[in-house]
Protein backbone atom coordinates (compact mmCIF):
# COMPACT_ATOMS: atom_id res chain seq x y z
CA UNK A 1 0.00 0.00 0.00
CA UNK A 2 1.14 3.26 -0.36
CA UNK A 3 1.25 6.45 1.58
CA UNK A 4 -1.09 8.86 3.72
CA UNK A 5 -0.65 12.68 3.13
CA UNK A 6 -1.47 15.42 5.41
CA UNK A 7 -2.43 19.23 5.07
CA UNK A 8 -3.21 21.19 8.67
CA UNK A 9 -4.25 24.67 6.98
CA UNK A 10 -4.05 26.80 9.18
CA UNK A 11 -4.68 30.55 8.82
CA UNK A 12 -1.16 31.86 9.79
CA UNK A 13 1.12 28.25 8.91
CA UNK A 14 0.62 25.21 6.68
CA UNK A 15 1.75 21.82 7.95
CA UNK A 16 2.21 19.21 5.67
CA UNK A 17 3.25 15.51 5.76
CA UNK A 18 3.41 11.99 4.55
CA UNK A 19 3.36 8.94 6.35
CA UNK A 20 3.19 5.02 6.30
CA UNK A 21 0.28 3.20 7.03
CA UNK A 22 0.91 2.60 10.45
CA UNK A 23 1.05 6.59 10.48
CA UNK A 24 4.74 6.90 10.93
CA UNK A 25 6.22 9.92 9.78
CA UNK A 26 7.64 9.74 6.54
CA UNK A 27 8.44 14.01 5.79
CA UNK A 28 6.86 16.99 7.08
CA UNK A 29 7.65 20.59 6.34
CA UNK A 30 5.68 23.98 7.34
CA UNK A 31 5.74 27.19 5.71
CA UNK A 32 3.60 30.40 6.01
CA UNK A 33 0.13 30.93 4.97
CA UNK A 34 0.04 33.25 1.78
CA UNK A 35 -2.93 33.81 -0.53
CA UNK A 36 -4.80 30.33 -2.04
CA UNK A 37 -2.64 30.20 -5.21
CA UNK A 38 0.68 30.71 -3.67
CA UNK A 39 0.01 28.21 -0.84
CA UNK A 40 -0.90 25.58 -2.28
CA UNK A 41 1.75 26.21 -4.77
CA UNK A 42 3.74 24.81 -2.02
CA UNK A 43 1.64 22.27 -1.10
CA UNK A 44 1.69 20.53 -4.47
CA UNK A 45 6.12 21.34 -4.62
CA UNK A 46 5.91 19.36 -1.80
CA UNK A 47 3.81 16.37 -2.72
CA UNK A 48 4.98 16.13 -5.78
CA UNK A 49 8.22 14.62 -4.16
CA UNK A 50 6.30 11.26 -3.74
CA UNK A 51 4.31 9.13 -6.29
CA UNK A 52 2.40 6.67 -4.18
CA UNK A 53 0.13 8.89 -2.09
CA UNK A 54 -3.35 7.03 -1.27
CA UNK A 55 -5.40 9.69 0.61
CA UNK A 56 -4.69 12.77 1.35
CA UNK A 57 -6.39 14.19 4.81
CA UNK A 58 -7.22 18.09 4.55
CA UNK A 59 -8.18 20.23 7.65
CA UNK A 60 -8.44 23.51 7.15
CA UNK A 61 -9.60 27.18 8.41
CA UNK A 62 -12.82 27.78 8.24
CA UNK A 63 -15.07 28.34 7.26
CA UNK A 64 -15.15 25.91 4.62
CA UNK A 65 -18.22 24.21 2.71
CA UNK A 66 -18.14 20.57 3.61
CA UNK A 67 -21.67 20.04 1.94
CA UNK A 68 -21.20 17.61 -0.86
CA UNK A 69 -23.04 18.57 -3.82
CA UNK A 70 -22.95 22.36 -2.89
CA UNK A 71 -21.48 24.48 -5.78
CA UNK A 72 -18.91 25.63 -3.53
CA UNK A 73 -18.35 22.83 -1.89
CA UNK A 74 -14.62 22.12 -1.17
CA UNK A 75 -14.24 26.05 -1.45
CA UNK A 76 -13.12 28.41 1.50
CA UNK A 77 -16.13 30.70 2.38
CA UNK A 78 -16.02 34.56 3.35
CA UNK A 79 -12.58 35.28 5.75
CA UNK A 80 -10.75 37.88 6.35
CA UNK A 81 -7.89 36.29 5.38
CA UNK A 82 -6.15 37.78 2.27
CA UNK A 83 -7.04 35.68 -0.88
CA UNK A 84 -8.71 33.15 0.51
CA UNK A 85 -12.32 34.03 0.42
CA UNK A 86 -13.92 31.91 -2.24
CA UNK A 87 -10.87 29.85 -3.26
CA UNK A 88 -11.54 26.62 -4.08
CA UNK A 89 -8.95 25.00 -2.27
CA UNK A 90 -10.37 21.41 -2.47
CA UNK A 91 -10.92 21.89 -6.47
CA UNK A 92 -7.18 22.56 -7.07
CA UNK A 93 -5.89 19.81 -5.11
CA UNK A 94 -8.20 17.02 -7.00
CA UNK A 95 -6.59 18.82 -10.52
CA UNK A 96 -3.46 18.36 -9.55
CA UNK A 97 -3.65 14.62 -8.37
CA UNK A 98 -6.89 13.20 -8.42
CA UNK A 99 -7.05 10.83 -5.23
CA UNK A 100 -9.19 10.44 -2.83
CA UNK A 101 -9.35 13.46 -0.24
CA UNK A 102 -11.01 14.08 3.13
CA UNK A 103 -12.00 17.64 3.70
CA UNK A 104 -12.65 18.81 6.59
CA UNK A 105 -11.90 21.92 9.23
CA UNK A 106 -8.63 22.29 10.98
CA UNK A 107 -10.56 21.65 14.69
CA UNK A 108 -12.46 18.51 13.26
CA UNK A 109 -8.39 17.33 12.63
CA UNK A 110 -7.72 17.68 15.79
CA UNK A 111 -10.47 17.12 17.42
CA UNK A 112 -10.37 13.08 15.52
CA UNK A 113 -7.13 12.80 16.82
CA UNK A 114 -7.55 13.70 20.42
CA UNK A 115 -11.18 11.17 20.01
CA UNK A 116 -8.82 8.25 18.70
CA UNK A 117 -5.36 8.05 20.47
CA UNK A 118 -5.71 11.11 23.09
CA UNK A 119 -7.41 12.92 25.60
CA UNK A 120 -10.94 11.35 24.44
CA UNK A 121 -9.47 7.76 23.20
CA UNK A 122 -11.73 6.14 25.89
CA UNK A 123 -15.56 7.53 25.54
CA UNK A 124 -17.80 7.85 22.20
CA UNK A 125 -18.99 11.41 22.71
CA UNK A 126 -16.60 14.36 22.98
CA UNK A 127 -16.43 18.14 22.24
CA UNK A 128 -12.81 19.45 21.34
CA UNK A 129 -12.36 23.28 21.61
CA UNK A 130 -9.27 24.83 20.11
CA UNK A 131 -8.58 28.71 21.71
CA UNK A 132 -5.72 30.11 19.82
CA UNK A 133 -6.35 32.70 16.88
CA UNK A 134 -9.58 32.01 16.80
CA UNK A 135 -11.86 29.81 18.70
CA UNK A 136 -13.60 26.75 17.47
CA UNK A 137 -14.92 22.94 17.71
CA UNK A 138 -14.69 19.79 16.64
CA UNK A 139 -17.51 17.26 18.16
CA UNK A 140 -18.19 13.66 18.33
CA UNK A 141 -21.15 12.22 18.88
CA UNK A 142 -21.76 8.50 19.23
CA UNK A 143 -18.43 8.23 17.61
CA UNK A 144 -19.15 10.05 14.54
CA UNK A 145 -17.95 13.89 13.63
CA UNK A 146 -20.97 16.40 14.15
CA UNK A 147 -21.99 18.07 10.65
CA UNK A 148 -25.44 19.27 8.84
CA UNK A 149 -25.82 21.68 6.77
CA UNK A 150 -22.28 22.71 7.73
CA UNK A 151 -19.69 22.63 10.04
CA UNK A 152 -20.39 23.68 13.70
CA UNK A 153 -19.24 27.46 14.43
CA UNK A 154 -19.46 27.11 18.18
CA UNK A 155 -16.68 28.89 18.59
CA UNK A 156 -19.16 32.36 17.75
CA UNK A 157 -21.65 31.36 20.58
CA UNK A 158 -22.88 34.22 22.78
CA UNK A 159 -21.90 34.14 26.16
CA UNK A 160 -23.22 36.66 29.21
CA UNK A 161 -20.18 38.60 29.71
CA UNK A 162 -17.90 38.97 33.12
CA UNK A 163 -18.57 41.73 35.58
CA UNK A 164 -15.82 43.06 35.60
CA UNK A 165 -15.14 42.64 31.94
CA UNK A 166 -15.66 46.30 29.64
CA UNK A 167 -13.64 45.07 26.94
CA UNK A 168 -15.41 45.52 23.59
CA UNK A 169 -14.74 42.34 21.67
CA UNK A 170 -12.56 41.41 18.81
CA UNK A 171 -14.97 39.47 16.20
CA UNK A 172 -15.99 41.12 13.66
CA UNK A 173 -18.68 40.00 13.32
CA UNK A 174 -19.89 39.86 17.12
CA UNK A 175 -18.01 42.26 18.90
CA UNK A 176 -18.32 41.61 22.26
CA UNK A 177 -21.09 38.66 22.27
CA UNK A 178 -19.41 35.42 21.25
CA UNK A 179 -16.70 33.36 22.64
CA UNK A 180 -14.10 34.24 19.95
CA UNK A 181 -14.51 37.69 19.86
CA UNK A 182 -14.04 37.58 23.84
CA UNK A 183 -12.07 34.83 24.61
CA UNK A 184 -9.79 33.69 21.97
CA UNK A 185 -5.88 35.24 21.61
CA UNK A 186 -6.01 37.83 20.11
CA UNK A 187 -8.99 39.21 22.20
CA UNK A 188 -6.79 38.26 25.93
CA UNK A 189 -3.87 40.71 23.79
CA UNK A 190 -5.79 43.01 22.64
CA UNK A 191 -7.82 43.46 25.93
CA UNK A 192 -4.53 43.33 28.34
CA UNK A 193 -1.77 44.50 26.30
CA UNK A 194 0.27 41.26 25.83
CA UNK A 195 0.29 37.67 24.82
CA UNK A 196 -1.34 35.14 27.53
CA UNK A 197 2.10 34.06 27.98
CA UNK A 198 3.38 37.18 29.33
CA UNK A 199 -0.02 37.55 31.44
CA UNK A 200 0.94 36.35 35.21
CA UNK A 201 -0.90 33.23 36.94
CA UNK A 202 -2.48 35.36 39.42
CA UNK A 203 -3.74 38.13 36.97
CA UNK A 204 -8.12 38.81 36.85
CA UNK A 205 -7.42 38.20 33.42
CA UNK A 206 -7.35 33.41 34.03
CA UNK A 207 -10.57 34.55 36.20
CA UNK A 208 -11.97 36.18 33.07
CA UNK A 209 -11.06 34.19 30.54
CA UNK A 210 -11.97 30.85 32.74
CA UNK A 211 -15.55 32.18 33.19
CA UNK A 212 -15.72 32.44 29.49
CA UNK A 213 -13.90 28.99 28.54
CA UNK A 214 -16.40 27.42 31.08
CA UNK A 215 -19.51 29.28 29.77
CA UNK A 216 -18.95 27.69 26.75
CA UNK A 217 -18.07 24.15 28.19
CA UNK A 218 -21.68 24.94 30.21
CA UNK A 219 -23.44 25.48 26.76
CA UNK A 220 -22.08 22.71 25.01
CA UNK A 221 -22.71 19.87 28.47
CA UNK A 222 -26.60 21.50 28.22
CA UNK A 223 -26.90 20.73 24.25
CA UNK A 224 -24.61 18.16 23.61
CA UNK A 225 -23.97 16.34 26.80
CA UNK A 226 -20.29 14.87 25.94
CA UNK A 227 -18.41 12.34 27.96
CA UNK A 228 -15.49 14.83 27.44
CA UNK A 229 -14.78 18.13 26.87
CA UNK A 230 -10.75 18.72 25.73
CA UNK A 231 -9.25 22.23 24.98
CA UNK A 232 -6.47 22.56 23.08
CA UNK A 233 -4.59 25.56 21.22
CA UNK A 234 -2.22 28.18 22.15
CA UNK A 235 -4.57 30.27 24.71
CA UNK A 236 -4.80 26.43 27.39
CA UNK A 237 -1.42 25.99 27.29
CA UNK A 238 -1.72 28.16 30.19
CA UNK A 239 -1.89 24.97 32.62
CA UNK A 240 -3.16 28.00 35.63
CA UNK A 241 -6.89 27.77 33.31
CA UNK A 242 -7.99 24.49 33.93
CA UNK A 243 -8.21 24.78 37.82
CA UNK A 244 -9.87 27.81 37.22
CA UNK A 245 -12.02 26.31 34.18
CA UNK A 246 -13.51 23.51 36.50
CA UNK A 247 -14.05 25.81 39.32
CA UNK A 248 -16.12 28.38 37.39
CA UNK A 249 -18.03 25.34 35.31
CA UNK A 250 -19.28 23.62 39.24
CA UNK A 251 -20.41 27.66 40.27
CA UNK A 252 -21.78 28.28 36.89
CA UNK A 253 -23.70 24.97 36.39
CA UNK A 254 -25.26 25.14 40.09
CA UNK A 255 -25.69 21.81 40.95
CA UNK A 256 -28.36 21.42 37.70
CA UNK A 257 -26.99 18.40 36.12
CA UNK A 258 -24.81 15.71 36.96
CA UNK A 259 -21.32 15.33 34.88
CA UNK A 260 -18.53 13.23 35.42
CA UNK A 261 -15.56 14.10 37.82
CA UNK A 262 -14.75 17.78 36.48
CA UNK A 263 -10.79 16.25 36.44
CA UNK A 264 -11.93 13.90 34.10
CA UNK A 265 -14.54 16.17 32.01
CA UNK A 266 -12.78 19.37 31.68
CA UNK A 267 -9.51 18.23 30.42
CA UNK A 268 -6.23 19.12 28.09
CA UNK A 269 -5.03 17.61 24.70
CA UNK A 270 -3.43 14.69 24.72
CA UNK A 271 -1.50 14.83 21.30
CA UNK A 272 -0.16 17.93 21.88
CA UNK A 273 0.88 20.21 18.51
CA UNK A 274 0.02 16.77 16.18
CA UNK A 275 -3.18 16.50 16.79
CA UNK A 276 -4.08 18.30 13.62
CA UNK A 277 -1.36 15.99 11.33
CA UNK A 278 -2.79 12.99 13.40
CA UNK A 279 -6.09 13.51 12.57
CA UNK A 280 -5.38 14.52 8.89
CA UNK A 281 -3.62 11.10 8.49
CA UNK A 282 -6.37 8.65 10.70
CA UNK A 283 -9.36 10.57 8.42
CA UNK A 284 -7.47 9.80 5.04
CA UNK A 285 -6.81 6.06 6.13
CA UNK A 286 -11.03 5.90 6.54
CA UNK A 287 -11.02 6.52 2.66
CA UNK A 288 -8.47 3.45 1.62
CA UNK A 289 -9.66 0.52 0.66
Amino acid sequence: MGLLGAIEAGGTKFVVAVADQDYNIVERAAFPTLNGEKTLDQVIAFFDQFEDIDAIGIAAFGPIDIVTGSRTYGHVLDTPKTGWSGYNFLGRMKAWRDIPYYWTTDVNGAGWAEFKTGAAKDVDNMVYLTVGTGVGAGIVSSGHLVSGYGHPEAGHIFLQKHPEDNYAGHCPFHGDNCLEGLAAGPAIEERWGTSAKGIADDDIAWKIEAFYLAQAALDYTMILRPDKIVFGGGVPHREILFPLMRESFAEQMSDYLNVPDLDEYIVPVANGDNAGILGCFYLAKTLVK
